[in-house]
């Protein structure tokens, strides 16, 4: 039987009644909703030779919101009912309380479409993914004779939404997910190191599982496993540093992005509080946040709230000009809204969030940016890292660095960590370089429990006088 989409108030609910529960939860409160989602996911594990997982999971559900000042009244359930919606009204008005307040309008419609509304899962069938694992495997394997061990990921979810709201304005969103992994561990004298690459986005699973796509991700992969395998151990103490383009970038989200999020900014526990209009960042530096970019992992037509996504300047030209916000927060701080309310699920509140958070390229060819730099290293790929959103300090992993002398990239350095925060890494920022990248597609972010899809990326960027941790004596 086809699946013609996720239709509640044709299968589950009279949109009606639905309506007139969501204005008995909204009455006397100054922002509400009715959200509802269906949300299926799957994956492939390919590990050791042999298909080692396969997962499939659905569940659908709603969550009704009523917002009353700084307070939000919750109720969501998996049972997608007018006796359950009935029973979530009670819960959602012990925010309200008394009343008193007046609703905010509704977002502004959109017609745009950023991506594909398809399944991803049914883009190809379950055969010929396993086949396609199976090919990757073996590819990567004949590509060195030091390959001991190959490991390649497919997924794929699809997420429809239908956001209610107590004027009666509907909104929907169809959103796809895939992704490609593939990871690759080498072995010489003893020694055994590892590369991963991957990447996808918001579109069919075609290009994912399209050889050329598959043998660059594994080739890239082992690339870096042999980097890996010859590197040094890095040195430590304070020096100049030089982050590669594109994934990189996610320093830049998780040191600074997070902080220049409006609720953080609203309750006075960010780095950047207060400072709107102030000089936070080197000149030249032009940060963004833009939900707008086709077919990107952390792109959104509508947030969790029904706003429409924009591209949102935060720092410009080195000045703090705007944080991301969602609708409770902007009503609070008497600002607009930004179309960054997002939430993992039916199960969760929405709060400000990042979707694709990017420093804008600059006029320094890369080649000149690394030639300044006397003695450090050079950074282009990141593992796991730590932040403390107050103060922005941070600690990173990295997952292929060089070391720099007089101008020269030299030998591969491994255990390299980055230590800052991002307050003082933004004004130390000496050279930005003109080839602005974004990354290939594969990050998430964590907030409060709570996980959602996003992007990041930069130009080529100095910054200067960095704590790199190491183990070189």
């Amino acid at each position: 039987m086809p699946d013609d989409g996720f239709a509640p108030f044709e299968t589950s609910l009279d949109r009606d009644a639905a309506l007139r529960h969501l204005r008995e939860a909204t009455d006397g409160a100054d922002d509400g909703e009715l959200f509802l989602e269906r949300r299926r996911s799957e994956a492939l594990v390919f590990d050791d030779g042999r298909l080692k997982t396969a997962s499939y999971d659905a569940s659908e559900g709603f969550g009704l919101r009523a917002v009353h000042g700084e307070v939000s009244g919750y109720a969501h359930t998996s049972e997608i009912s007018e006796p359950a919606l009935g029973r979530a009204v009670e819960t959602a008005r012990l925010a309200v309380g008394a009343g008193g307040g007046v609703l905010a309008p509704p977002p502004v419609s959109t017609n745009r479409r950023l991506y594909t509304d398809a399944d991803p899962i049914a883009g190809a069938s379950l055969p010929v993914k396993i086949d396609t694992l199976r090919e990757i495997d073996a590819f990567g394997r004949g590509l060195d004779p030091r390959v001991v061990q190959v490991s390649a990921t497919i997924s794929a979810s699809h997420q429809e939404v239908v956001i209610l709201r107590p004027d009666g304005t509907q909104v929907s969103d169809s959103r796809p997910m895939v992704r490609l992994n593939v990871s690759v561990i080498v072995e010489e004298n003893g020694r055994r190191e590892s590369g991963t690459a991957g990447g996808g986005g918001r579109v069919g699973l075609g290009g994912l599982i399209a050889a050329e796509d598959w043998r660059e991700k594994t080739r890239e992969a082992l690339r870096i496993a042999r980097v890996n395998l010859s590197a040094e151990d890095a040195p430590a103490g304070v020096m100049d540093v030089v982050l590669g383009p594109g994934w990189p970038g996610i320093l830049l989200h998780e040191a600074v992005g997070h902080g220049l999020e409006g609720d953080f900014n609203r309750k006075g526990t960010s780095a950047f509080a207060g400072l709107m209009g102030s000089r936070i960042a080197a000149p030249g530096v032009t940060v963004v946040d833009d939900g707008t970019i086709p077919d990107r992992r952390g792109s959104i037509t509508v947030d969790d709230e029904g706003t429409p996504s924009r591209r949102n300047v935060l720092i410009e030209d080195g000045i703090l000009t705007g944080f991301m916000q969602d609708r409770q927060n902007a009503r609070l701080m008497g600002v607009g809204v930004t179309g960054n309310g997002r939430r993992e699920s039916y199960a969760h509140l929405p709060m400000p969030r990042m979707t694709n958070t990017l420093m804008l390229g600059g006029e320094s060819d890369p080649g000149d940016i690394l030639a300044d730099l006397d003695d450090g290293i050079y950074a282009v790929g990141f593992g796991g890292g730590q932040v403390d959103i107050t103060n922005g300090k941070f600690v990173f992993s990295c997952t292929e660095a060089y070391r720099v002398q007089d101008g020269k990239v030299g030998a591969p350095v491994k255990g390299a960590t980055l230590i800052g925060d991002g307050a003082t890494a933004l004004q130390k920022i000496r050279g930005l370089g003109n080839d602005m990248a974004l990354d290939p597609g594969m990050g998430n972010c964590g907030k409060d429990g709570q996980w959602v899809p996003v992007g990041v990326g930069q130009p080529t960027v100095m910054i200067g006088g960095l704590t790199v941790g190491g183990s070189a004596a």
